[in-house]
């Protein structure tokens, strides 16, 4: 088999985020520094509960679900239909005509209905036992995104959902990958969703001091990857969905690719339920694995989308990963986090479509609000407008999630016989 016939391309993409729901939406707040972050409405339930929140925009459950359905879900699960919706149509293919039932996977993730759960409940503590729907099960589920996607497209080969927290995502663009380069499936949608703007979520990562302070006047300044001035995160809800295909299987049925997923690591930390190893060791043995499995050198990696969470710990654990792998004039490095907020597992799928946009691109976007970059972050960062980077023939994804997991993505120019406009 060819290099080209082995290819793993991207055809399809479809993404909801507080900075749009489009691939074109997303990419100019990326490069225009237009932060989709905002306070929780005044007497809402996440009032008091964090300073600023990413909310995705408002989609109607009977927009993507129709009858009772739309009342026994949660918001992920429509956060996730919305996405697979568009990335589904966004390549063009049609299960059945295009696709075997058999031959089409789907690595749907996320953290599940917790919502739904604590909504629930708190039913069942005002009505006792029959206050709880027979329905929580399928609603607060972390693989129902993933059979719901199976159903509404006839999906009938390998399912799963990957509970790696905020690697979640990028490990299930890895797990794809890995499909398709195993002849298990012709076609794989691999994405993940995350709804995780409810209040016990929201305190306990307040009360683990996690979140951003103090911007309650600015929420759009509060998130600032590798900034001198960072004191956490923000917590943001999305989804991302990609649909990878194999290259002859794409140039067969005339599918034109954005990029391809060229190799991809998997790494575990060892240190810290939570915390990051401080030297960066297990992210940076992911980066290299990435390398190894796309079988170039780091020399050849023109863009870094860094994990890049606004953190104390994180931020400087991974500079220090990036400086291990490319060493001190390593690639220019970015986090678009401060624009669209954590989304958790989402994330790692949202940056993936935004490295390939900015491979495809020629240009580079920047991390917002990086104002003042920490001395203990010393990297290349593009910063203050996006950086052309012409030439760019690899760029690397990373995510990094508690437990330790470590995954990284790396993504080059397609592969496909037709190649798909930006």
């Amino acid at each position: 088999m060819s290099a080209a016939a082995a290819g793993v391309a991207v055809t399809g993409m479809g993404l909801v985020t507080p900075a749009g729901c489009s691939a074109a939406e997303v990419w100019a707040a990326m490069c225009e520094g237009r932060s989709g972050l905002s306070r929780p409405e005044p007497g809402g339930p996440l009032a008091g509960s964090l300073e600023v929140a990413g909310f995705a925009p408002p989609i109607d459950p009977a927009s993507v679900l129709s009858g009772p359905e739309t009342r026994v879900v949660d918001r992920y699960v429509v956060l996730a239909l919305r996405a697979a919706a568009d990335a589904v149509a966004d390549a063009g293919i049609e299960v059945g005509r295009d696709v075997a039932p058999d031959r089409i996977a789907v690595v749907l993730s996320g953290t599940g209905g917790l919502a739904t759960l604590e909504a629930q409940v708190v039913l069942r503590g005002e009505r006792g036992r029959l206050g709880v729907s027979p329905y929580l099960l399928p609603g607060m589920l972390p693989n129902m995104a993933a059979a719901r996607v199976a159903v509404r497209y006839g999906i009938r080969g390998y399912s799963s959902a990957v509970a790696t927290a905020c690697a979640a995502g990028a490990q299930s663009v890895a797990e794809g990958f890995r499909l398709l380069r195993e002849d298990l499936a012709d076609v794989v949608v691999a994405g993940c969703a995350e709804a995780p703007l409810f209040p016990t979520l929201a305190d306990t990562f307040g009360n683990a001091r996690a979140l951003a302070r103090g911007w309650a006047d600015d929420p759009a300044a509060a998130s600032r990857p590798f900034d001198r001035r960072r004191n956490g995160l923000v917590l943001g809800e999305g989804a991302g969905v990609l649909v990878l295909e194999r290259v002859a299987h794409a140039d067969g049925r005339g599918a034109a690719g954005y990029a391809d997923v060229r190799g991809w690591g998997a790494t575990n930390d060892a240190h810290h339920p939570t915390a990051p190893r401080p030297d960066g060791s297990g992210a940076a043995a992911c980066m290299r694995m990435a390398l190894r499995g796309a079988g170039i050198g780091p020399a050849e990696v023109g863009y870094v989308n860094a994990h890049g969470t606004g953190t104390r710990a994180g931020d400087a654990a991974e500079a220090a990963a990036v400086r291990s792998v490319f060493g001190p004039d390593g690639p220019p490095v970015s986090s678009t986090k401060a624009v669209t907020g954590h989304l958790l597992g989402a994330s790692g799928v949202v940056e993936a479509a935004v490295s390939v946009l900015a491979l495809r691109r020629g240009l580079l976007p920047p991390t917002h609000n990086l104002d003042d970059p920490d001395p203990g972050c010393a990297l290349d960062h593009v910063r203050a407008g996006a950086r052309p980077a012409p030439g760019v023939g690899h760029v690397l994804s990373n995510s990094f999630g508690f437990g330790g997991h470590n995954v990284s993505l790396l993504l080059g120019l397609p592969s496909t016989r037709l190649v798909r406009a930006v």
